[in-house]
């Protein structure tokens, strides 16, 4: 009966839903977190009549056919790129992005990463880097005897030296961003990489057109609705019995057939 294997494609997918629901919930409180979305197609159909060919008399063409859906799948787990809430931290080191664009590091092996979690400090040689320790891009060293350190809106780094007035520019900040920002690839602690499906990254200024500003002071919260993953929740738990009762009334016609063969 093909109702069983169609039911159980369809407890399927909403198992993967509720993994993608359950990681969004896990991480309301990462910083720069972007939520999941799960989307479904609908499998092949089995056709047993074929609309638009010509009929038995030969008068006309058949106007509609006779064909069975197989059941759903999976087809993409989409990052919903939304922009998060500033939340204020007063660390000169937090920065978050007001718009499109993505942090630049440099992995363990030498390649670009992306990340929108700007909770940056600096290592035993003065480097900006990440809280796993990898370097931001470009390079920012804060010199050991600056007393404060400014980043304007635009990624220009000062430093303000004890007993100067004047500020002193140490760097420039750059940002990226992608055609397809659906389409990097998520590789934990708040890092994605680029590929193919996102296309190459474009360089800029913050605060050009199309690029985001930088906000000193403050972190990304994640963009995790908890009101709409519960909700989001609810509506797969029903999906899931829905399909369950499905595969038990496909149990039940099973077994009067049986009983009647007996």
């Amino acid at each position: 009966m093909r109702a069983l294997a169609i039911a159980a494609t369809g407890m399927n997918a909403q198992q993967t839903n509720l993994e993608v629901i359950a990681n969004n919930i896990a991480n309301i409180n990462t910083t720069g977190f972007k939520r999941a979305r799960a989307e479904f197609t609908d499998l092949l159909y089995q056709t047993d009549r074929t609309q638009g060919v010509p009929s038995r008399s030969s008068t006309g063409v058949v106007p509609e056919g006779v064909s069975v859906g197989l059941g759903v799948k999976t087809t993409a787990i989409r990052n919903v790129n939304v922009q998060g809430a500033l939340n204020q931290t007063g660390n000169q080191f937090d920065l978050a992005l007001m718009g499109n664009g993505w942090f630049q590091v440099e992995g363990g092996d030498g390649q670009t990463l992306y990340t929108r979690a700007g909770a940056f400090n600096t290592n035993a040689t003065g480097q900006l880097v990440t809280p796993d320790g990898y370097t931001v891009v470009p390079a920012i060293t804060v010199p050991a005897d600056a007393v404060a350190i400014t980043v304007n809106k635009t990624g220009q780094v000062y430093a303000r030296f004890k007993d100067q007035n004047q500020v002193q520019e140490i760097g420039q900040l750059t940002i990226a961003t992608f055609a397809n920002e659906a389409g990097l690839d998520p590789l934990g602690d708040n890092l994605f990489m680029e590929t193919p499906a996102s296309g190459p990254a474009n360089v800029g200024m913050a605060g050009d057109p199309g690029f985001a500003t930088i906000q000193q002071g403050y972190l990304e919260d994640s963009n995790v609705d908890p009101v709409k993953e519960i909700t989001e929740l609810i509506s797969a738990q029903r999906a899931y019995e829905m399909n369950s009762k499905v595969i038990q009334a496909a149990d039940e016609m099973a077994a009067v057939v049986s009983k009647n063969i007996r």
